[in-house]
């Protein structure tokens, strides 16, 4: 049996609903680690009890990130082994630990991912939508103007869009969605791997209608929306074009090619057409 390394921090991924989800390695490394970090202890105590994991635990959250970073650090540097884990899935995610994970980096410490379940990749290959190119957009902002503003910056994207929303806003959503980028391709991904998981497709009007038709929407929801259409001719000009998915969060390499892409010009002429203006 190897031990976890001394002086490491490992992020480690966890089930997002089937405890069957869960890999050796990570088992082993939760088991053998110095401390485990997690954003809510009594649920991660569920997950590390059903596999016979007893270490210490330690909250790590929005909260209190900043003093238990330095705490963690503080173990790291006596040369413990720290595991951190989120509530379900691939931590940072998301999720709280991008500022341990920075500081960790920062002081030269080893960093080991511990691949395993995401909701981003299973709502994505078992959607249907294309799965060569994608784009995360994390949590829709909760607030109308926030979501439509966030939607609008990325309805151009050549791609296909994964975003995280709440069951209770899904219809709203969708109904932004059909307002704002027309009749796309949608699907909601519902209670990925647990007992009623789901996956509804179809238009975003039709997928809709299906929701509205039920008494109420339970449950985690992954929403993914096909990319948009071909256009047959954008007289846009290229600099605004790019500007526009810079804005909606896109890197600006990634936006040149997805416009050059869009308009049959190869990302040197895009790039051109940038310098020049």
């Amino acid at each position: 049996m190897i031990s976890p390394l001394p002086g490491t921090l490992y992020l480690v991924s966890t089930p997002i609903g089937n405890l069957e989800d869960m890999t050796h390695r990570a088992v082993r490394v939760l088991r053998e680690a110095a401390v485990i970090a997690c954003e809510d202890t009594r649920q991660t105590r569920k997950l590390l009890d059903h596999y016979g994991i007893t270490g210490p635990v330690v909250s790590y959250h929005d909260h209190n990130e900043a003093a238990r970073t330095a705490e963690l650090l503080t173990r790291l540097e006596r040369g413990e082994s720290v595991a951190l884990v989120s509530d379900a899935g691939t931590p940072l995610v998301s999720d709280p630990g991008y500022r341990v994970l920075c500081a960790a980096v920062g002081r030269g410490f080893t960093v080991c991912p511990i691949p395993g379940p995401s909701a981003v990749l299973a709502g994505l290959v078992g959607s249907g939508l294309p799965v060569d190119q994608f784009f995360f957009g994390g949590f829709l902002p909760p607030k109308k103007g926030q979501r439509r503003k966030a939607l609008e910056g990325w309805k151009e994207l050549p791609c296909t869009l994964i975003v995280y929303e709440a069951p209770h806003r899904i219809i709203d959503t969708l109904t932004d969605t059909e307002e704002l980028f027309g009749s796309r391709q949608v699907v909601v991904a519902r209670e990925l791997t647990k007992l009623h998981e789901e996956f509804l497709r179809g238009t975003s009007g039709e997928v809709h209608a299906i929701l509205a038709g039920r008494t109420a929407v339970k449950g985690e929801i992954t929403l993914l929306i096909g990319e948009a259409p071909e256009i047959a001719e954008d007289e846009t000009p290229v600099e605004e074009a790019v500007a526009t998915l810079v804005a909606g969060g896109m890197h600006p390499m990634d936006a040149m090619k997805a416009v050059a892409k869009r308009r049959g010009m190869s990302k040197r002429d895009v790039y051109a057409r940038l310098q020049r203006g």
